[in-house]
Formats: C-alpha cells, structure tokens, sequence
C-alpha cells in the first residue's frame, strides 16, 4: 500500500502539469478581476461563456487540491497504523485508498478532455453498412451498448431519429447524448466497428461478418452561431416509412433538410409531428455543419476522411469477436476485453480511457 500511495502521488503531478494548476489559479484571478469589472453584463451571451469557463477551471482546481491532500492524510495515517499494527485501520485506509484511486483516474482523464469542443454534449449516429439483417441487428447492439455506457455516466440521452431494419435491429439511429464532456469521451468511438458470429438469421448457423459505422459530433449549444442561411436550405417533407415499407403515418411529417453550399442532408422521421422533426433535423445539421468547418479551420480533413471511409474490410477501427472465441479488440490502442457480455451492456471504458491516453501521446 505504501507503493500504492506514492504511485497516486506521482500520477496527481502529472495531473498538476496536465492541468497546469498555478496558470489555472491565476486565470481564475483574472476572470474575477473581469467579472466585478462595470458592464460585465452588457453582453449576457459572452457573460455566460466567462462564468462557465471559471467554474469549470475552479471545479479542477479543487478536486485536484482534495485528492492531494486527502493521499497525504491517509499516507500519513497509513504510516501511524503500520508502525502499531493497527491490521483493521490498514484495512479500512486500503479501501480508501483504492476508492480515491479511482476518482482520481476519473479526475486524469479529465486533464485529457481539454480539446475546445470535448465539454459539449455529443450526437452519436449509427448506420448499419455490409452485412444485410446481420448489420443492422448489429447496429441495435451497438445503440443499446452506448446507450447503457451513457446511463453509467449519468447522460440524458435522447433519440432524434431511428430507422428500423426491414427484418430486424436498425437501419440507421441518431442520439443525442447530454452530459458534462460526453463529446469528449465519445469522440474516439468514430469509425467502423465490426462483428464477428454465427448469424442468428442464417439457417445453416454459420459465422457472418458484420460492420457498422458510428459517427459522433459535439452538440452546438445557442451560444455558439452556425450560420444557416435559408437560401442555402433545401427543406423536403416525404410519408414516414415503417419496418416493411408500411406507412406509420399518413401525413407528410418526415422531413429532409439539404445544406447546399457542403451537400451535408439530414432526414428525420421518428416524430409524428413534422415541427418536432424539423426541429431534430435541425439539431443533426447544425452539429454536422460545425464539425465540417471546424474540421477544415484547424487542418483536421482527415477527421473528415475517416467518415467517409467504405464500411467494409479494412476500415475498422474495433473488433467484436463472438465466435471462435470472445474477445473485443481495438485495433488503434491494442486494448483487448474477453469479457464480450459487458463490454455489450456498455462496460466500454476501457477502451475509451486508453484511446485518450493514446490521444495525448501523439
């Protein structure tokens, strides 16, 4: 425990320098200096951004300030058990040990998300690519596995669109995922993911290989401006179309909006109403009109590249074997599970906690 201890100790530096404590602190100073200053509210909107960044730069400082002297308590105390023999406060100083251990992984990966947009609610898309029933059974799975990861975190999750599959799972899904650093957490999982079973709808049983793409943007919050011109708009409004081509509605309440100046659509038909469609629509466009540019103004088209990757062999990003053997494996971290079953009810941390590591390396 004593190797424990000063094995936390280290990791909090690195975490002070990650964080750049005593520059945060002074920051902080700054921000007060500016807020107590005369017409600090004249404009609510730039107001509002101040107060979030300082509250968030005072949120790190102090769990950062906490974690470090809560180590040196229990170091200290750890000591005083040991020189008495104490085996039950040994115990109990262990666990909590191991209890501030894990707030203080938490607290590192934080330290990592400090990428501007990584704060912000995420819009997680899911298409079913090559695979027919298989894929789109596929991408149901991987909807349910982000979805309970999401409830873990605590996020609201919404969804703005779905599309059901013919025979089964889902064609296509579009959530929004509410929370604080959910884009950070979950931009990673961009990519291909591919499958590998005996196909439940194959009635030979025989091994199928399935892929689905998953693509996440940050949620543009109403303080940041996307301009949307209306003349660059193309607004259509088409029959929602249920699992078998049948008609679950019978009012043209599904809606595609076209931004033509990128030729970036968004089709959405999960409401009845058109007005709440259009509005979700809305939603998807403005996040993916904001990835597009800002991928483009900090020299990031590869981002962009990867989207458009085929969804095939070869572009896969993580590995979901069920048969031969069980094993999830990311093929950019090297990060491998055996554990399948948790992994598929959301247990995804561990590859979302190397991938940002990997992230900051580079």
């Amino acid at each position: 425990m004593s190797e424990q201890i000063e094995k936390i100790i280290l990791q909090l530096e690195t975490i002070g320098k990650i964080l750049n404590i005593e520059n945060k602190t002074k920051r902080v100073a700054l921000l007060d200096e500016e807020i107590n200053k005369e017409g600090f509210w004249n404009d609510p909107q730039k107001a509002q951004n101040i107060l979030k960044q300082k509250k968030m730069m005072e949120n790190q400082i102090e769990e950062w300030r906490n974690s470090r002297q809560e180590i040196d308590m229990l170091s200290e105390l750890m000591q005083l058990a040991i020189d008495e023999g104490d085996q039950k406060t040994i115990e109990k100083l262990t666990e909590e040990t191991n209890q501030l251990k894990e707030r203080i992984d938490i607290l590192e990966n934080k330290a990592l998300l400090k990428e501007e947009d990584d704060e912000k609610d995420a819009i997680l898309e899911i298409h079913s690519g090559a695979g027919g029933t298989d894929a789109q059974d596929w991408a149901e799975m991987l909807s349910r596995m982000y979805q309970r990861w999401s409830e873990r975190q605590g996020y609201k999750i919404v969804v703005l669109d779905q599309l059901t599959g013919l025979e089964a799972g889902i064609k296509s899904i579009s959530l929004s995922i509410e929370g604080e650093y959910a884009y950070g957490y979950l931009k990673g999982e961009t990519g291909v993911h591919r499958l590998i079973r005996l196909s439940p709808f194959d009635t030979n049983h025989r091994r199928h290989t399935s892929f689905a793409s998953v693509s996440v943007y940050p949620r543009i919050d109403k303080t940041i401006k996307v301009d949307l011109k209306e003349e660059d708009l193309r607004v259509e409004t088409f029959r929602s179309q249920g699992a078998g081509g049948q008609s679950i509605n019978t009012t043209d309440s599904a809606v595609r909006i076209t931004h033509l100046p990128t030729g970036i659509s968004i089709s959405c038909q999960n409401e009845r109403s058109q007005l709440r469609n259009k509005e979700n629509a809305m939603i998807l466009l403005q996040a993916k009109i904001y990835a597009y540019y800002h991928a483009i103004e900090e020299e990031k088209k590869r981002e962009l590249e990867k989207l458009k990757k085929k969804i095939e062999w070869g572009s896969q990003i993580r590995s979901y074997t069920f048969h031969p053997y069980t094993m999830v494996k990311d093929h950019r971290t090297k990060t491998e599970s055996g554990n399948i079953a948790a992994v598929m009810d959301g247990d995804i941390s561990i590859f979302i906690d190397s991938f940002l590591h990997i992230l900051n390396e580079e």
